[in-house]
């Protein structure tokens, strides 16, 4: 590929969460009925230009993930429903997100949508590892990143958070690192 298709295109509603560190977003190629291969693949390849390491999907199905192996992209699948005990099933996927993240990994977490489910993970993985201090922060912060509100489902997302066991390493160097870069100025 040459020229401006070769760097690929940004997928809809990016953010990072944690700059160069973690991201979030739409599914790549859109959801339901706007899904398209093409923009899927284009996003894709901007994805592996920008040197994420792995691609984290937290839809339900397992829809689209052997795209990501085409891609040479590493994947996870980490299914989230929009009714479930989040108090089970959040523990060992922070575990996770945080042993990739202290690895070294540069991660995109995306769902069909930039929803309640997405922003209430980020927001919940961020009280759990004590970068923000309460429930409500979490949120907030979450909310200002994104430029949308955070509703029941992802709310309860969070409040399950909270009632977690913390865990005992920090990422103490990516919150120093954060805190030296904005004292540069």
């Amino acid at each position: 590929m040459k020229g401006k298709w070769a760097a690929g295109i940004c997928p809809r509603n990016f953010y990072w969460i944690m700059k160069d560190r973690l991201a979030i977003c739409e599914r790549p190629g859109g959801r339901g009925d706007s899904h398209r291969r093409v923009r899927r693949t284009e996003e894709i390849n901007w994805i592996r230009q920008q040197g994420f390491t792995r691609v984290v999907s937290l839809i339900p199905s397992t829809h689209n993930l052997h795209n990501y192996s085409e891609q040479n992209i590493a994947w996870s699948h980490w299914p989230i429903a929009d009714n479930e005990d989040y108090r089970t099933r959040l523990e060992p996927l922070f575990v996770e997100l945080h042993s990739l993240l202290a690895s070294g990994e540069k991660l995109l977490v995306h769902r069909r949508a930039l929803g309640d489910v997405v922003c209430g993970f980020m927001a919940g993985y961020l009280l759990w590892t004590g970068m923000v201090p309460s429930e409500s922060q979490a949120v907030v912060v979450v909310e200002k990143m994104t430029e949308r509100p955070v509703g029941s489902v992802g709310r309860r997302i969070v409040n399950a958070a909270a009632a977690l066991p913390k865990p005992e390493a920090r990422l103490s160097a990516v919150v120093e690192d954060e805190e030296e870069s904005s004292g540069d100025d």
